[in-house]
Order: C-alpha cells, then structure tokens, then sequence
C-alpha cells in the first residue's frame, strides 16, 4: 500500500513523538503494514490510508544521509557527485534549459511560509490542542497575493513569509482556504515587502514529458531549492488533503516536504502549478504531484466572484461502468457509451431529475463513455469527474440520459458535495453542548481520527462510511463523554453513541438539540440513544448542575459560541429509508472496487 503525503516542514519543537529521529524513520517506512507514521496525526486514517499528509520534521536534516542522495533526495546541497562510478553534475542538469536560472526574477517571487497551527481537541471541544509551528513555501501571484497549499496554513494564528534574500519577516493574513483543491490565498499589507518583486505567470497545461522544475523551501537547508524532471501524467488524482478528486499533473522531480505551495515551471518560465504531495512506496520512486493552472485559476475566480471559496461542485451520484455489453443490453443502450447510476444523495439537486437505473450518456453534449470518461485535448480519455470540476457552484449542466430505454435531456444545478459525517470543521472549532455533564458534539471524521475507531463501534462507524444525508444541515450528534457529577449518576460510562430523540423529537443536528433543550417545559430531560438506551434528567436539577461541572473541569461555557445564535428550524421533514443506508461508500477513498465512483 502506498501514501499520497501533503507535504510541509513541521518545526521540532512541541512534537508528539519521541524524537526527530524515530520520525525520520517512520517517513520512510514500508506501507504494506499500516500507514506511515507522521509528526502530527493525518487528518483522513481508515480507508484512505494510501492518501496521506505528511509532516515532516525539520531535524531530521541534521541525520541525513548525504542531501541529494537515494530516492526522491532533498535539495541539491553540492554541485556534483559520484554516482555509481558516474560523475553527475547536478546544476548544469538542472538549470540547462534556463537562461541563468540564478539570475532569473521569477525567482524572487517564491518565499518561504512559517506558520503557527493551533489545531481543535475534538475530545475536549472546548479547548485547543498544543501549538506547533511548520514552513512551506509560496509564490507571488500579483495584485499583494500570494498563492500556497492550504494544509500548510492549516489551523493557522499567526502566518509570517520571508522572501528570498532577505532576513525580515512580514505577517500575512488567509484571504480563502480551498480544502478540495488545497489552496490557500495570503496577503500581505505590509508594502515594503512587495518592493522591486514581479509576480509569476500562469502557463497552459504541459504536456507529457515537457520538463518541469520545482522551486521551494524544502528541509535540507534554509535557502531556495530547485529540483527538475518531467510530466509523467495527467489525470484526475485524489487530493489527500481535500478527500476530493481533481485533475493533477504527475511528476519525477523531487517534492519534499517544505516544498508544499512552491510554483513548478515549465521551460519558458512559467507557472504551470503548485506542488501539493507525493506517492509513497517502497515499489515506486520519484512521485510527486502538481496542482494544475486549471485548478488554480478555479480557484481564483471562485474567490473573485463570490468574495469567498464555495467550492468544486459535483453531481452527487454514485456510478458504475457499463464494460458488459450484456449489462448494456439489459439497459437498453445502443452503444457502448454511458454509465449507470446507482445511487443518488438525497440532498444532491439531481435528485429531482436523476434517479436510480438511469444511463448518463452526455453531460453538456459531451459523450460519456462506458468506462466513465470523456474526451480530454486531442488524443485523450480522462475520468467523467473532470467536467463536473470545471463548473462552479450554482452553475447548470444538462444530462443527456437513458431511463427505461427512453433518451431525454434533464437539467441540473451542481452543488459541493455535503457529507453526513463532514471532512473538515466548517470554522475550525468543533460544536459542542453540555447538559448535565453529558457532553454532545457532531461525529466528524477529525473526531473518528483523534478518538481512535476502535472506539467508536462498528454501527457508528458504519454510518460514517456509508449513510448520505436526507435533509439539509443533518448531522449524527453524540454524546463524546460524561462529565461526573451526582446529577448523571448511572450514566457515567457513556461514550460515543448517538442520540435520536429528545423528549419524543427526533433530532436533527446538535443546533435543533439545543433548541430543544432550552425551549424544553418539561419536568424531565429523556434522550433516547441507539439501541434503545434511554437516560432521563431532572430539567431543573441538569440546569442548577450546570456550574459546578464548569467549574471542576475548567470549561469556559456550557455550549460553543455557535449555538448561541437563534436556530432557525427548517421544518425539513426526516425520512429515513433503507436507501438512507447504502451497501456503498459514501466516498472514492472508501470505495474497494475500481468499477464504482462517485460524480
């Protein structure tokens, strides 16, 4: 088994592991066994163990093994070396289709990032874990903006960016944070720091084996690194850092970790991408992955036209190729074109004209073949994923479909993509509610991660993997832990289960269980659990309660600054159905088969 690792230089200070040196091991370890072992822990762990962050620590480059030697190597620290009895000179190589690369003003333009991260304890969702520090590296895009990774800004309070040649440091400010496309956008007010710089220019997408060098701020020394090769492919590649699928461009180059955010040129000097990961195996070398000029430029229009990242929207439907050609008959398609829906997202805007058994043979005229993919440049086939990406939220697609043997054209609106059991906190801090010592959060795949599966039970864990959302604003609320206290006695070894009723009324999402409990007359307090655990609580004796357990356990409030806003109740009706609980995964990285894939 392989790991796609987001790659950033975290600082060796406030580490939660040993030593530098056990995580320079676990970097290169074999994945066959379990996923590598990274400076902080990944954000996706389960099923999406081939997609991996990787963060690794900055000491490690006191224990190298010789800069620039075995496999991807770091930054070249010398000018030649001897290679297997061979003489290899590494700056004429790197630098020959460059006019004095050294001399270069584009040069000027890459800075290195540090960052402060003070990420959520999703256990304890009042407070924040440990702080720690990483670098990375990002270029100068015009107009005071700068363009780098979002995991390396992740979680941020403080950004700072030095440019090249210089010893000062500026404070810059997260203007958008694309999670799907991992891309962040910074400023910089500060206008000393923009003297005598040009931006960068956007180049057209390369083709393969054009050369391609990339330029950063990567561990194995403090300056600017280059590193070439070439496009070994192009394609539509998991983002290990958003779970989403996007196009990507493959490379040979060296990508290490620091590099994260740095530009990657083509020969006339233009930016053709952002370096964001890398593959790592013990069968491969030398695979690393560039966000093309075509997400980026999404992403730049997105925040110019909305003032805000909104996302890459996507038809929320599951898919299976139509290769059989008795499959196809059964159908009642023609040709062999097309591919078979299996499963819609209730709260998808297909799912008024889209159903189950339905054929997609076109999406805005263009023909989908039977393999799901569709026409890309000249001479290439690429994932049907890729037409949908190139949309905006809200934009219009037509679909040309087959139902019953019937063709017709439908028209949708695409939308991002809402999970039941999301990838990211929305505004960084989880939500959380306190009553009587029982304390309720949103189950989010950061808490599945921090609180270990294990403990979660397979029931919990299977609705994480494989349950849509009906409604929109639908969560799975728990009850993450109890508090002590003489109010919950009986109840003290609760944990990690979900509630579904309070007081006779489903439960929506932990902003409707809020509102229920305080608008709640009642002499007591009855939340109803799965498997059919009941626990009541004194209204009155739960509220009285309430400040003692602050106060032994040094918590700040009773619920998440969030939930005290006025919950507006959407009166959206919840049914639930045996579609509600499907046998597939909600998710590309969960899926086991290569013949099904969400769209």
């Amino acid at each position: 088994m392989a790991c796609v690792a987001a790659l950033f230089v975290a600082s060796p200070a406030l580490l939660p592991f040993p030593s530098a040196a056990s995580s320079a091991t676990s970097a290169s370890c074999s994945c066959r066994l379990r996923p590598a072992v990274v400076a902080r822990a990944p954000r996706h762990q389960r099923a999406r163990r081939a997609l991996r962050r990787f963060d690794e620590v900055e000491g490690v480059s006191k224990k190298r093994r010789g800069i620039g030697g075995g496999g991807a190597g770091g930054s070249q620290a010398s000018s030649t070396r001897k290679d297997k009895g061979l003489a290899v000179d590494f700056k004429e190589s790197q630098v020959a289709d460059f006019d004095d690369l050294e001399e270069d003003k584009f040069l000027n333009a890459v800075v290195k990032v540090y960052c402060t991260h003070i990420a959520p304890d999703y256990g304890l969702p009042w407070q924040k874990q440990r702080q720690h520090a990483s670098s990375g590296s990002a270029f100068m895009i015009g107009d005071g903006k700068l363009l780098t990774n979002a995991h390396c800004v992740e979680h941020d309070t403080q950004v700072k960016v030095k440019r090249r040649g210089d010893d000062k440091k500026y404070i810059a400010k997260v203007l958008a944070r694309g999670i799907e496309c991992d891309l962040a956008l910074l400023s910089v007010e500060n206008e000393e720091f923009w003297k005598g710089t040009e931006p960068l220019h956007f180049g057209r997408l390369p083709c393969l084996q054009d050369s391609v060098t990339v330029v950063g701020y990567p561990f194995g020394g403090d300056t600017i690194s280059v590193t070439k090769g070439v496009v070994s492919r192009i394609e539509v590649t998991p983002y290990a850092h958003g779970t989403s699928d996007l196009l990507g461009i493959q490379i040979d180059a060296a990508i290490n970790p620091g590099n994260s955010g740095g530009p990657a040129f083509n020969d006339e000097g233009e930016c053709i991408g952002v370096a964001f990961q890398v593959y790592r195996s013990d069968e491969a070398e030398n695979i690393g992955y560039v966000i093309p000029t075509t997400v980026v430029s999404h992403f730049l229009n997105d925040y110019q036209k909305n003032g805000k990242y909104t996302g890459f929207p996507c038809l929320g439907v599951l898919l299976q190729k139509l290769e059989n050609p008795a499959l196809r008959e059964s159908l009642k398609v023609p040709s062999s074109e097309g591919v078979l829906v299996r499963r819609v997202e209730p709260t998808a805007p297909a799912s008024s004209v889209v159903r189950k058994g339905d054929v997609i043979v076109s999406f805005d005229g263009i023909s989908v073949g039977c393999e799901a993919t569709v026409p890309f440049r000249s001479t290439e086939r690429i994932a049907f994923r890729y037409l949908t990406s190139q949309k905006y939220a809200g934009d219009i697609a037509q679909l040309g479909i087959i139902r019953d043997g019937n063709s017709m054209k439908v028209q949708t609106v695409l939308q991002p993509r809402k999970h039941l059991v999301p990838f990211h906190v929305e505004g960084g801090q989880p939500s959380y509610l306190i009553v009587a010592g029982l304390v309720f959060t949103p189950l989010t795949e950061p808490f599945i991660e921090e609180e270990c599966e294990d403990t979660l039970g397979l029931k919990l864990l299977a609705k994480a993997r494989y349950s849509l959302a009906t409604f929109e604003g639908e969560q799975i609320v728990i009850v993450s832990q109890v508090l002590a206290h003489e109010v919950n006695i009986g109840y003290e070894h609760m944990g990690n289960q979900q509630v579904m009723k309070l007081n006779g009324t489903v439960i929506k999402n932990i902003h409707h269980l809020a509102h229920l409990v305080d608008t709640c007359k009642d002499k007591f307090l009855t939340f109803e659990f799965e498997d059919d655990f009941l626990v009541v609580l004194d209204r009155e004796e739960a509220a009285a309660a309430s400040s003692d357990i602050l106060k032994e356990h040094a918590i700040p409030s009773v619920r998440s600054s969030d939930l005290s806003e006025l919950y507006v109740d959407t009166k959206d009706e919840i049914q639930k159905t045996s579609e509600d609980f499907g046998e597939s995964p909600v998710t590309n990285f969960e899926m086991g088969i290569d013949c099904l894939l969400w769209a």
